[in-house]
């Protein structure tokens, strides 16, 4: 009999392209997302509109069914992982939890899953004692280890691109193409420009999951799903340029998040600056690698995957305009 797979956030990034390819290697794949899809021609895929917040309506699905597999791209935050995450790992069999690699502190390259996380060595007390993305990313992952069960598998995506998701320092995609086919500049930190990044397409950090799920090897494991190739934030920034037209321009650090920080107050974006796009994030992809057979060169190359998901975003597209970024630059002539 296969085995029957729940994949939570069905429809983002990475679910878009991992629910076919757990279909293609034989899973029974219940695709749960909140929006709403069309069945596709796969008997393998049956998509289940629901809320996997909805901890009533969650909890009667895995009842249900009994899942061999899970892989949840749900963000949780402290108040729901505590509950949550023991749950999974009583009525899944394999629970896939996904982390970032944005938990890492600045460590020496490339960083390999054992590097020092923020959480554990950051004197910043403020950060500590936030729920932010790097710290309650963290606070999952210590929570899994603490339960006492190895059924489950840590995976710290890179920044992965996709369809909709064009992402350039911290902005995403009505900032990068948005701005690009209005024709307007986009403004980007300066302290940013020649630190190093790696980002992923979506569809190799795809198969990588699919490779770890109802694996017995990947038990009780952490692995980085995501490319080796690494680039300055300069030289994707004229990937952009070269692919879609899009202008750069360089602005101080302070200028720069209060142009795109919605308030002043909420941190963030300043978080996310200073914990994770002022580091040098070249990763180690290694032992994913080793665990799934996939070679580093076969994987989409940064400009070519670019080119690719921007070349599949609808002409009809309506943006939300960034106005604070276009006052400042025409409030300094740039």
């Amino acid at each position: 009999m296969s085995k029957k797979i729940a994949v939570l956030g069905a429809t983002g990034a990475m679910g878009q392209y991992l629910v076919p390819k757990l279909a293609a290697k034989g899973f029974m794949v219940d695709a749960v997302s909140i929006d709403d899809v069309a069945p596709g021609k796969s008997d393998n895929i049956r998509y289940i509109k629901l809320d996997a917040k909805d901890w009533y309506a969650l909890g009667d699905l895995m009842d249900e069914n009994h899942y061999d597999g899970m892989v949840d791209f749900m963000c949780y935050q402290t108040d729901y992982l505590t509950p949550t995450l023991p749950r999974m790992l009583d009525k899944v069999g394999h629970y896939i939890y996904l982390s970032s690699c944005r938990v890492y502190a600045d460590s020496a390259q490339p960083i390999k899953e054992e590097a020092d996380r923020i959480i554990d060595v950051t004197d910043n007390q403020l950060l500590l004692n936030s729920d932010d993305y790097c710290i309650h990313k963290a606070r999952g992952e210590n929570i899994l280890h603490l339960l006492g069960k190895n059924n489950f598998t840590i995976i710290r995506p890179a920044i992965t691109y996709s369809l909709m998701r064009y992402q350039l320092v911290s902005l995403e995609a009505a900032n990068t193409l948005g701005r690009a086919r209005a024709g307007k500049k986009v403004l980007l930190p300066e302290g940013t420009r020649y630190k190093t990044t790696t980002m992923s397409w979506a569809g190799d950090v795809a198969d990588m999951i699919a490779g770890i799920v109802c694996n017995s090897d990947a038990m009780g494991e952490t692995y980085n799903v995501c490319s080796s190739e690494v680039h300055t934030w300069e030289e994707i920034a004229e990937y952009y340029r070269d692919i879609c037209g899009l202008e750069s321009v360089w602005i101080p650090n302070e200028d720069y998040l209060k142009v795109v920080a919605s308030d002043p107050y909420w941190p963030s974006t300043r978080y996310m600056l200073e914990y994770s796009r002022m580091f040098d994030h070249q990763l180690d992809n290694s032992k994913v690698l080793q665990l799934t057979g996939m070679k580093q060169e076969n994987l989409m190359k940064l400009y070519d995957g670019l080119k690719y998901e921007i070349g599949r975003c609808p002409a009809d597209v309506v943006w939300k305009n960034n106005d604070k970024m276009d006052e400042y630059i025409a409030k300094h002539n740039l």
